[in-house]
């Protein structure tokens, strides 16, 4: 107890020593005092999260202006433990208040002596011999005062109200809503998590950070960013030796959120990657692990928490993780093609980049099937991101296709085959001397670009310099001819370094005199 020295006494049991009733309330009240001041001192003022309901408040219903509070502990200023055991309805008399006005649903700690007595032999020895720690709910129209009440929701309550609603956005709710953005909760820290679930924790976590990251910086995931972020956050959380099982099950439940953005902007931006069967096995385990969330949710409201569930929880997260590494991994695009420096009359050299004798870019040359969304070359898929059909005047005007300075250019229909024997009909364009110019549309910056040009090999032996912005990206030799087999799909690669907007204005230059270069179409993919 508390004495005017303001020191804490306790009471000092020794032989002989005769005790009153001032004696046992002050040893009593000793402990009352110091539990209090640890609350005040490690805990602060407010709703203990992850006890109970929290003190969640809902409306009863259409037609009925009350609320329905849900068991909690909460801790107010004087450091009074407040808890309520079991749901309570509270109704709201709006002839209490002058509207429109803001009410407070208050919860306050009160005490209330229990258990009377009276002895028969001597009437002065009475009294009760308890003292029920109970709270006490509220309706005010005053603002809450923390020192001895804690805020469970407020209300914009208005004269036409006849029942309360749960607000559509928590964040804004409106007028007659049950508005919990002002309730105060209090600190808790620290809790008992089996070393084998933090080991488990701890080696999932390093993996996703890895693997998230690299979604994010070699795929160009705006949204695996924001994971790999609160990845991080999570890491530094588990060092620090203050998480607690529902701190694990909450978290893991926003990050599961932030995943399934990843899962949604992977299925709309990049269809290669979301076919493959890993990122489906991702997908699947994010479903999981949002449901494993739920049951854990479920058990803590319900005090029936264990490690068995917080580890399927664990489990589901690192499965999903294991699954996208897989992901990045198939998915890690080349980048970029080799490169060497061929001698020239300058000091610097050309560049000549080498796309030939490439086992997986050979196969793409004779490829006669239709060109896809997506193909898949050495174990990376390529995504198609623009095309554009020679002699179709709309797909040339949208990309501002054009043939300049040339010495002779021409149009025409040809019916060759493959060299698989495969016969195709197509028009094109040709032009001897000069260069063409062409846009890029829909393009992904910091991505590696493909160009899948269709020609007729039948006279090739020809070098061309390629530019993208007004910058040489490099020079594409077609060595050899075909008078037989004619059509190739001749391709060229322009490294993620030189690809800098969503729309590319390509040049492309004949260097061989007496040669006339030709277009059929052209495919555009991007590694994403």
């Amino acid at each position: 107890m508390t004495t005017d020295e303001n020191v804490f006494k306790r009471i000092n049991f020794f032989k002989g020593f005769v005790t009153t009733e001032d004696d046992w309330n002050h040893a009593e009240r000793y402990h009352v005092d110091k539990r209090k001041l640890h609350n005040r001192a490690f805990h602060g003022v407010g709703v203990v999260p992850g006890w109970s309901d929290e003190f969640r408040v809902a409306p009863r219903g259409k037609g009925e202006l009350s609320a329905e509070i849900f068991p909690g502990y909460g801790i107010d200023g004087q450091g009074n433990d407040v808890m309520l055991w079991k749901p309570t309805i509270l109704p709201l008399n709006k002839g209490d208040y002058k509207l429109p006005q803001t009410i407070y649903l208050v919860v306050r700690y009160v005490e209330e002596h229990t258990d009377f007595i009276a002895y028969k032999q001597n009437l002065d020895f009475k009294g009760h011999r308890r003292i029920a720690e109970m709270c006490k709910l509220e309706w005010t129209e005053k603002e809450p005062d923390y020192t001895s009440e804690i805020e469970l929701c407020r209300v914009a309550l208005t004269k036409d109200a006849t029942a309360l609603e749960i607000p559509k956005d928590p964040l804004d709710p409106g007028p007659n809503t049950i508005d919990r953005r002002y309730v105060p909760y209090a600190g808790v820290a620290g809790g008992f998590i089996e070393a084998s679930i933090l080991l488990q924790l701890r080696m999932l976590l390093k993996a996703a950070r890895e693997h998230f990251g690299r979604l994010w910086r070699e795929q160009q995931v705006a949204s695996a960013g924001v994971v790999h972020q609160a990845l991080v956050t999570l890491s530094m959380l588990v060092e620090t030796g203050t998480l607690r099982p529902e701190n694990v099950v909450n978290i893991m439940e926003l990050i599961a959120e932030m995943q399934s953005d990843v899962v949604g902007e992977i299925e709309a931006t990049k269809p290669g990657m979301s076919a493959k069967s890993e990122f489906k096995s991702f997908k699947n385990n994010i479903e999981l692990l949002r449901n494993a969330v739920g049951e854990g949710k479920t058990a803590l409201a319900a005090g029936t928490m264990d490690s068995e569930k917080l580890m399927d929880v664990v489990g589901y997260q690192g499965k999903g993780a294991d699954a996208i590494g897989k992901v990045v991994s198939v998915s890690a695009p080349v980048r970029a093609a080799a490169v060497e420096a061929e001698p020239s009359g300058d000091a610097g050299g050309s560049l000549r980049i080498i796309l030939d004798n490439d086992p997986g870019w050979e196969a793409v040359k004779v490829r006669s099937e239709p060109f896809t969304e997506t193909i898949v070359v050495n174990g990376v898929t390529w995504s198609l991101v623009d095309d554009i059909d020679m002699l179709d005047k709309k797909s040339e005007e949208e990309h501002a296709f054009t043939i300049r300075e040339a010495r002779d250019q021409y149009r025409m229909r040809q019916k060759q085959r493959y060299p698989d024997g495969t016969h195709l009909s197509d028009a094109g364009i040709a032009h001897e001397g000069g260069y063409a110019e062409w846009e890029i549309h829909n393009v992904t910056p910091n991505v590696d670009l493909v160009i899948i040009r269709r020609m007729d090999y039948v006279r090739a032996d020809y070098e061309c310099e390629v530019y993208c912005e007004g910058e040489l990206v490099g020079v594409i030799p077609c060595p050899g001819d075909d008078r037989r087999f004619r059509w190739r799909n001749w391709p060229f690669q322009i490294p993620a370094k030189f690809i800098t907007k969503d729309r590319l204005r390509i040049r492309q230059v004949m260097q061989t005199a007496d040669r006339d270069i030709n277009f059929f179409h052209l495919w555009f993919y991007q590694s994403l």
